[in-house]
């Protein structure tokens, strides 16, 4: 570690110049959302992002990890498109066990609360004007606005998705149906 700062300030800076192994903290509530790619390897997601924010906590703290979890309408788009694509290798019970394994000893005082799926499971609604679906035509901004949230979601690298331009990725799917399933459904994301 290299620390750089003049030396008049050594003062005012000492209580805030990073010491190797002096690294505490002690949170009351992490929010960990979409902290990792859903291809991520389960070991990846534990050990470098999961494991380092529960040893973050304070005495009492709490952390609240959300991620995609995939089976929504947007699951559609990427199917007509890449064909047997799952993005979502890993569900919660897998990563709180990985994490779990992780900490070891150091994570016996850790509660790890793995809620039903009615409980852990949540979906957000996307709206439309009604002046952007009608029978004729679905407006240009909302089959964007579907598509974008659909490789969102599924967190396609960019490579992939640029790879669709001047393709129409959308034909064949019913993009009124599935920009109206869309909207009713939202996109379902797990909350461990």
């Amino acid at each position: 570690m290299l620390v750089l700062y003049r030396e008049d300030h050594k003062f005012l800076l000492d209580p805030i110049i990073p010491r190797p192994g002096g690294t505490v903290a002690n949170y009351d509530l992490v929010i960990a959302s979409q902290p990792y790619r859903a291809r991520a390897s389960l070991d990846f997601k534990a050990k470098r992002v999961i494991a380092p924010l529960a040893k973050s906590l304070g005495p009492g703290g709490r952390l609240i990890a959300i991620h995609s979890h995939g089976h929504d309408p947007g699951m559609e788009i990427i199917q007509k498109v890449w064909p047997g694509d799952n993005p979502f290798l890993h569900d919660r019970h897998q990563i709180m066990k990985a994490v779990k394994h992780e900490l070891g000893p150091a994570g016996r005082d850790l509660n790890f609360n793995a809620y039903a799926d009615n409980r852990s499971l949540f979906r957000y609604d996307m709206h439309t004007l009604p002046s952007e679906i009608s029978d004729q035509s679905i407006g240009t901004s909302t089959l964007f606005a579907a598509w974008n949230a659909a490789i969102y979601v599924a967190q396609v690298e960019d490579r992939p998705a640029r790879g669709c331009r001047g393709r129409r990725p959308l034909s064949g799917i019913d993009a009124r149906g599935s920009a109206r399933a869309w909207r009713r459904s939202g996109s379902t994301t797990n909350r461990t």
